[in-house]
């Protein structure tokens, strides 16, 4: 059981120097570890549903002094229960509505006896701006999933269990999840990828946005150079860099039919932690393709129970 804070440092074996953290790029993951990680002040807001299983509620709290906004699903009954932060995919922030993505996983979860906070990400529906987030490679979204669990830890709510707290991302969400587990170790009991992105967000980029043109590329290249005119940047935004630090159950779903993320990026991912000594699994489902389809309520079975081992 992991003692509830508002805050967490690192403070392991595997982080960085004082020198190191110096000197780290302000786009980096040494930068995310070495600053202070906060998440506070989790709030309900108003009912969005009810149904005999559970509440529906809006929601809002504070990450690193931005305020996020998110959903959160309530089970009937007596608590507490243990809880799951939700890290969505890429939705357009522009036609993004809170609490969009996952809507299957917010159910079924709902339903199992978890509590579920979805959050929104920063720029996402009802939560704050930050304009350098883009050509931040987006690690924004990894503080605003601390700050989640941090929030959910310090909480004084009866229905939560502070100290049985997991993490469950989907295809973008799943890259916040590998940034979060070697961020903040220890922070979660234990953590799930379905369909993630790659662990290196050069793969990414080259993949998403640069056959799409999108102009967030070349300010990223011009502030901090390609791969091969800064190959160090590239290394210390990439979480499997720092495999080693993690320190939480991983697994990880993936489709061999999947066109969006490619299922070697996984291959990839998992071979990398288990390399560095991280306690990784990686499940394949033969011809089963992004969002999963006949084989979805297999994954999930696969990923409750695996939760259920670590948080129950």
């Amino acid at each position: 059981m992991r003692p509830a804070t508002g805050s967490q440092e690192a403070a392991d074996p595997a982080a960085p120097s004082p020198s190191a953290s110096a000197r780290a790029d302000p786009v980096s993951v040494p930068a995310l570890i070495a600053r202070e990680q906060t998440g506070s002040g989790l709030r309900l807001g108003r009912v969005l549903a009810r149904t005999s299983a559970y509440t529906r509620y809006a929601v809002t709290y504070e990450a690193n002094g931005l305020t996020v906004s998110g959903v959160m699903n309530i089970p009937e009954g007596d608590g507490p229960f243990p809880a799951l932060v939700l890290a969505h995919g890429y939705i357009d922030p522009a036609v993004y509505v809170t609490g969009q993505g996952m809507p299957r996983e917010h159910d079924l979860l709902a339903r199992s006896g978890y509590v579920v906070l979805h959050v929104d990400y920063r720029n996402h529906a009802g939560s704050d701006k930050d304009p350098d987030n883009d050509v931040g490679l987006r690690l924004g979204y990894t503080e605003d999933v601390i700050g989640a669990a941090l929030a959910l830890r310090s909480w004084d709510r009866a229905e939560v269990d502070a100290g049985r707290i997991g993490l469950f991302g989907r295809s973008m969400g799943g890259g916040v999840v590998y940034n979060a587990l070697v961020v903040a170790p220890g922070l979660f009991d234990a953590a799930v990828a379905h369909a993630p992105v790659s662990g290196r967000p050069e793969e990414n980029l080259d993949h998403f946005q640069r056959p799409d043109g999108d102009p967030v590329v070349e300010r990223i290249e011009a502030e901090h150079g390609t791969p091969e005119e800064n190959p160090e940047f590239w290394r210390q935004v990439s979480p499997l860099t720092h495999a080693a630090r993690a320190a939480d159950p991983l697994q990880i779903h993936h489709g061999t039919a999947d066109d969006t993320c490619p299922p070697r990026w996984s291959r990839a991912a998992a071979a990398a932690f288990e390399a560095a000594g991280a306690d990784v699994e990686l499940r394949a489902y033969a011809g089963e393709g992004h969002t999963f389809g006949p084989r979805w309520r297999e994954s999930m079975d696969v990923t409750m129970d695996f939760f259920a081992r670590h948080l129950r």
